[in-house]
């Protein structure tokens, strides 16, 4: 793709992110008869986590739909729509720590000790933060390998936002097992690639032991 049509297409997927925030405040300013419900705070909190981890999904799906469909420069958006899922997450801690808390930090310690959901969305959160501060490339130079390393730790956040999700709505609704079906589908296309560069690779060293080595 040319870069010209690359830097169009990033800025439309770029306000196409933006178009859950738009709604949400057009909602909650009752901007052309929107709303959000009897319980706004609910609402919004549900919502921002909701797309927090939509965005985190999409972002782990970029390079399985790079690798199976061979449309390299999708990797391109991969930055931005992880740093649209943190912003997102981010907006569902804050609402929840400012609207839902006032920001009384005795109970937001609380909740975080006694509530396992709540534990579970904090330590998702605080990796975040960390992918989110080294996902510079200017961090990616000066961690080297360890960047990949770390950046790992995705999944892991991922898991955590389902079960926090699951957690959340304490298994009343289904919505939360689509998002882990979803998750499991992606883990399973990452195994199948991995193992088969395994494969690869000791072919590889098999060839050159045997060109090395003729009988």
């Amino acid at each position: 793709m040319k870069r010209r049509n690359l830097r169009a297409l990033k800025a439309a997927i770029f306000i196409l992110c933006l178009v859950p925030l738009f709604k949400l405040a057009f909602e909650a300013f009752g901007i052309w008869g929107l709303s959000l419900g009897a319980n706004p705070i609910e609402e919004l909190l549900h919502r921002c986590g909701k797309w927090g981890l939509n965005f985190l999904l999409i972002t782990l799906a970029v390079t399985p739909v790079r690798r199976l469909a061979r449309i390299n420069w999708v990797i391109h958006f991969r930055r931005m729509l992880g740093l649209f899922a943190f912003f997102y997450i981010l907006m569902h801690f804050v609402i929840y720590a400012v609207l839902d808390q006032g920001l009384s930090i005795n109970y937001i310690i609380e909740d975080v000790v006694k509530r396992p959901y709540i534990t579970l969305g904090m330590a998702a959160l605080l990796m975040l933060i960390a992918l989110t501060v080294t996902s510079t490339n200017k961090m990616m130079r000066r961690l080297g390998r360890n960047w990949q390393k770390l950046h790992r730790l995705v999944y892991v956040i991922a898991i955590l936002g389902v079960w926090h999700f699951y957690w959340q709505v304490k298994g009343d609704e289904p919505e939360p097992l689509v998002y882990a079906g979803i998750l499991a589908v992606l883990f399973a296309i990452r195994l199948a690639y991995f193992v088969k560069k395994k494969k690869l690779k000791r072919k590889q060293n098999a060839d050159q032991n045997l060109t090395r080595n003729p009988t």
